[in-house]
């Protein structure tokens, strides 16, 4: 995924000069190529993270689109009040590029599991949340996003994942994805949203029960997103929500909510995320996946 992000970043910036990239001294051996091409629109703030975002939100006051990079608790809960009050409360087009969302490094513990940054950024009200499911998802999250400047959060793995896509989708804010549609008696559908898609993938792999389920992805969606998600869910007699986060404020409770108005259908949907007890523990992301309810999902939920 961070490929297909510096791949994508490039290619936008040396069409658009306004746009910047800013990293809290890491992404070496990723952001080298931005650096080198466009030397005089990339800054590093040190490991300041907060600073770093207040130094962003500055520059996008002045034209710019800033992409602020940084492992993912570091650009999110270390500058909770900058997003809040420099970013969001401006409406500056700033986005903000958190590597290993969910547990990718979970082999460096809970400072390191973004298992609660879905919670953070989704109550900011101008905020629009990028969760590429895939390294195409990536690329199709950044060419909206390009083109669309505004307060952002793309979340991203960290590397290796697998394309699921078999070319870059359409993508847009509360659109769901369909990766499989199952035949005409299948009712119901894995909706999942970043990374969580490898989950879905690996419990596809060999298992009787795949036939009864469809696949789909939502990458991008908000608070104005909700709108349109009864309509989505209508179609469908049970939808299983998934993502690596725990379960409360999360992607799920972000669907539960769009469907606050309409009774039947929130008794359609099941949510499928991680168990709290992840965070007293450390190890490799597929391990912790599925100890932590994202291996059996049917019989997690």
């Amino acid at each position: 995924m961070r490929n297909a992000f510096i791949e994508e970043l490039v290619a936008a910036a040396a069409i658009n000069d306004k746009i910047v990239l800013v990293v809290g001294d890491l992404g070496y051996g990723v952001v080298e190529p931005f650096a080198t091409q466009f030397p005089k629109r990339f800054f590093n703030a040190g490991v300041a993270e907060q600073n770093m975002m207040s130094l962003s939100a500055g520059l996008a006051s002045e034209g710019f689109h800033v992409f602020a990079y940084s492992i993912a608790n570091f650009p999110t809960f270390r500058c909770a009040e900058q997003i809040r009050n420099d970013v969001d409360y401006h409406d500056l087009p700033v986005t903000i590029v958190a590597v290993g969302g969910g547990l990718a490094y979970g082999n460096l513990g809970y400072s390191h599991h973004a298992v609660q940054d879905y919670a953070l950024m989704r109550v900011m009200p101008r905020m629009l949340i990028a969760a590429p499911g895939d390294p195409m998802e990536v690329r199709a999250c950044m060419r909206y996003l390009v083109s669309n400047p505004q307060p952002s959060y793309l979340r991203l793995g960290k590397a290796g994942e697998p394309c699921i896509h078999a070319e870059i989708p359409d993508v847009s804010p509360g659109k769901w994805l369909c990766l499989r549609e199952g035949n005409e008696d299948v009712k119901s559908t894995f909706l999942s949203t970043g990374a969580a898609l490898e989950a879905v993938i690996r419990w596809s792999i060999d298992n009787p029960r795949t036939r009864e389920f469809a696949v789909h992805t939502l990458p991008l969606w908000s608070m104005q997103a909700k709108a349109m998600q009864p309509l989505q869910v209508k179609n469908w007699n049970r939808v299983v929500t998934v993502e690596d986060h725990l379960k409360d404020a999360g992607f799920g409770s972000w669907m539960l909510e769009s469907l606050a108005e309409d009774s039947s259908l929130i008794s359609r949907v099941s949510l499928a995320a991680l168990d709290s007890k992840v965070c007293g523990m450390v190890g490799r992301q597929a391990t912790l996946n599925a100890a932590n309810g994202l291996g059996d999902l049917p019989r997690s939920i």
